[in-house]
């Protein structure tokens, strides 16, 4: 399938819970304008000092993981120093560290521009992340889990049950389940204890929509699935169920891929009929 994906008009703006003000770019190698450029810094909701408060690459990453900047957007080094309010260096060395992440292109008297990923390559980095998530579990239920790490889990636990228990959803929600989504998540990774393994996840999550604080079809049905899917991944880490809980992830996460493609070939196809009519 060889479909691109731009993430700017494709994917869902409140991806991440933030609600951008900015909701449309120009297609092609054009340069950020300055809506797209204050979308780094302002999402609506949040304080501007709050935010100022992430590192000049944290911003220009969160930007382009969640779609406000769009694949083939250029980033203009001078616009970016003036909107974020600090010098070129630290702005040409976050464009820099971005490129080496995979996350940017630079052409010679072009720049950086946003990478575009095709839908291929976002399937593989879920089918890739499936694997490492499920050898995450399997170290957690083999090497057991700190009573912080017990507590952490827990508490998204219930958090995710309360949140599922009214039976819909009311604006904020997906802030709050992205929240819930990540802890779980982020606190089987470091139970794991493996430093490479933690490297190679977080070069999947490098791959705009596949983090797991990216959340794909917010509907109440898919929720709570997805939340009974933690329920049973814990039960099988706190029972020393290593295989088990290494299955139970890699389906949970092959899953959230089902879900992303049906999503965005829907959104993909209704973007066409829009350009047909």
């Amino acid at each position: 399938m060889q479909l691109n994906v731009d993430l700017g008009r494709v994917m869902w703006w409140n991806t991440l819970g933030l609600n951008f003000k900015c909701i449309h770019f120009e297609h092609g190698g054009h340069s950020m304008t300055d809506h797209s450029e204050q979308a780094i810094l302002e999402p609506t909701g949040g304080s501007r000092a709050g935010n100022r408060a992430l590192s000049v690459m944290d911003q220009i990453r969160e930007a382009v993981l969640n779609g406000s900047v769009t694949a083939g957007e250029r980033l203009n080094e001078v616009r970016l120093s003036r909107t974020l309010a600090v010098s070129r260096t630290p702005v040409r060395a976050a464009l820099q560290a971005l490129a080496g992440e995979g996350l940017l292109d630079y052409a010679p008297n072009r720049g950086f521009t946003v990478r575009e990923f095709p839908l291929d390559a976002i399937v593989d980095a879920y089918e890739i992340r499936a694997s490492l998530e499920g050898l995450a579990a399997r170290f957690a239920a083999e090497r057991g889990l700190s009573p912080d790490e017990k507590a952490t889990i827990e508490r998204s636990l219930r958090a995710g049950d309360r949140l599922l228990e009214r039976g819909s959803f009311e604006p904020g929600d997906l802030t709050i389940y992205r929240d819930i989504n990540g802890d779980f998540h982020d606190t089987l990774l470091a139970a794991a204890r493996n430093r490479m393994l933690a490297e190679m996840i977080r070069i999947c999550h490098h791959v705009p929509v596949s983090s797991s604080r990216n959340i794909v079809a917010f509907e109440h049905r898919d929720v709570r699935r997805r939340h009974d899917d933690h329920h049973r991944i814990y039960e099988a880490i706190t029972a020393r169920e290593p295989w088990r809980a290494e299955m139970l992830m890699r389906e949970h996460v092959s899953s959230v891929k089902a879900s992303l493609v049906k999503s965005l070939t829907e959104r993909i196809a209704d973007r066409d009929r829009e350009d047909e009519s």
